[in-house]
């Protein structure tokens, strides 16, 4: 089988690019014959098209990338199959994805968004995000690596560290954490709270409410915003130096970040609901938070990446869910539970690495992505 890869090409450090990234190299050590072309450059995909002619082109992105992922290849005869993220209002794209014989979610509730959006269940098949199980592992807390990030951070030896990575920190539930930290604050052990945010123009407005919340809260002196370019790298320490990994995500159709902290053994608190549904184990691996309120719409206001006009507004005959807020209650009680017991965080830890190798593992999913297309399109 010939498989074409399309993410964003050379990887940068986000999710996209990553999950891209971690399937291309995984059919590359299966032995597959593979290539990957960012999913934009028009002109270095055709070039593959013509020469390598692969039996197939796999496109990471989201709904929104129906153009680039599926109508190009589509344009020169190839066999075109979405891996795409998140929920979304697919809007003009029914049909052009409906045509399709196969389409790759990354989650089982990303399925039910598709499918809520007018996508057939019989094309949608659920592969889940990889993760390098090699970089992303568990680090003595004595690593001079690991010792240096937290130095870096301000972090004693003996303060527990929580940490939220995301390319906002908002959408990935740092105002909740911070309202359940303030809860606990008097009588909780000595902890900071660390949230390392992607530098992009949209966050910047975003960190800075967040900071005032902080402050309002009267937590500001333990709270750090890490903002700095950081690459793949860098981030299995970062997720190493942590005691507590925290993301109540808002809205998260699988929550890769939360799987990678689960890869270096760190207890995970995120929400129940959504793609953490598939990817954390409620008092095993994590601990999850009840929602505590559904942000609904009746309608948005969207545009060409929508495959309209600008501008344009959808009404929603049925109010669609667009994010969760999760109890912060519960995250207050799940950050003291795992802050005072250092056993559980162990136990938790090691579960959570147990499952992330067993499910996750980036050559596990390369494998299953073969068997799926293999099966569904019928290519040796």
């Amino acid at each position: 089988m010939k498989v074409l890869v399309l993410y964003d090409y050379p990887p940068s450090p986000g999710g996209l690019a990553t999950q891209g990234d971690l399937l291309y190299k995984g059919l590359l050590e299966m032995g597959v014959d593979a290539h990957a072309a960012h999913f934009e450059s028009a002109q270095e995909k055709e070039w593959y098209y013509r020469w390598f002619e692969p039996d197939v082109v796999v496109g990471i992105g989201y709904w929104g990338h129906t153009p680039q992922l599926v109508l190009h290849p589509q344009r020169y005869g190839i066999k075109a199959v979405p891996w795409l993220v998140a929920d979304g209002y697919i809007a003009n794209y029914q049909e052009i994805l409906n045509a399709l014989p196969l389409i790759l979610v990354t989650s089982n509730w990303v399925k039910e968004m598709y499918i809520r959006d007018g996508i057939n269940p019989d094309i949608i098949e659920v592969l889940p995000v990889g993760c390098d199980t090699d970089s992303f592992k568990p680090f003595c807390k004595d690593d001079p690596k690991i010792m240096a990030v937290r130095e870096a951070l301000g972090i004693s030896s003996d303060q527990l560290m929580v940490l939220t990575v995301g390319g906002d920190a908002a959408s990935k539930g740092a105002q909740e954490v911070m309202q359940a930290l303030a809860i606990i604050d008097a009588k909780a052990p000595d902890w900071k709270y660390v949230c390392k945010v992607w530098p992009q123009p949209r966050t910047k407005a975003q960190n800075l409410a967040d900071l005032e919340l902080a402050q309002r809260l009267g937590i500001e002196k333990n709270v750090t915003y890490a903002t700095n370019t950081i690459s793949r790298t860098f981030m299995p320490y970062l997720m190493g130096a942590c005691d507590i990994y925290a993301a109540p995500s808002r809205l998260e159709g699988f929550g890769m970040p939360q799987v990678e902290a689960g890869a270096c053994e760190k207890p995970v608190i995120s929400l129940k609901a959504m793609g953490m549904l598939d990817t954390l184990v409620h008092k095993e691996t994590a601990l999850l938070a009840r929602v505590a309120r559904k942000i609904v719409v009746n309608e948005v206001i969207i545009g060409e990446e929508s495959g309209f006009e600008e501008k344009h507004t959808m009404l929603f005959k049925t109010p669609r869910i667009v994010d969760y807020r999760a109890n912060v209650q519960d995250i207050a009680k799940h950050l003291m539970t795992l802050m005072n017991d250092g056993a559980l965080r162990l136990s938790m830890g090691k579960a959570g690495r147990k499952r992330v190798v067993e499910k996750f593992d980036y050559r596990s999913v390369a494998n299953r992505f073969i068997q799926i297309v293999s099966e569904r399109l019928e290519i040796d």
